[in-house]
């Protein structure tokens, strides 16, 4: 089965950066990959997208020049850099894999993809 394991979170003062990783395995095809995430009383919602190749991006708009997303297909890797983290940022990160050729719809539309790592805590203090 695709598992999926996220790192790299932990508690950070406000300004300060963290990278999240996330690993895959059980794959047999690059995905499609994204990061999501939920603060305490919010729904999940998207963060940030890559495409197959590395060629597209998408981020939130929140997120939007702080954030980057990349990946290494080589070793399955997926990652996020957080820049000026805020405390708004504080949430459970996921990682999330779409298979499929072409995604086929939007990228932060959660029931879209197949798979989901259990996530990583981004805890930002003021």
């Amino acid at each position: 089965q695709v598992q999926l394991v996220e790192s790299g979170g932990g508690l950070v003062q406000a300004g300060g950066s963290l990278r999240l990783s996330c690993s895959a395995s059980g794959l047999t095809g690059v995905p499609h990959m994204a990061w999501f995430r939920r603060a305490p009383g919010k729904e999940r919602e998207g963060v940030s997208y890559i495409s197959k190749s590395g060629r597209t991006t998408y981020y939130a708009d929140s997120v939007l020049g702080r954030f980057i997303i990349s990946r290494d297909n080589a070793d399955n890797t997926l990652y996020l850099h957080m820049a000026s983290l805020q405390p708004e940022d504080t949430a459970m990160y996921y990682c999330a894999v779409k298979i499929a050729t072409e995604f086929g719809g939007i990228w932060t539309t959660v029931s879209l993809y197949d798979a989901w790592g259990q996530g990583t805590q981004v805890t930002v203090s003021s």
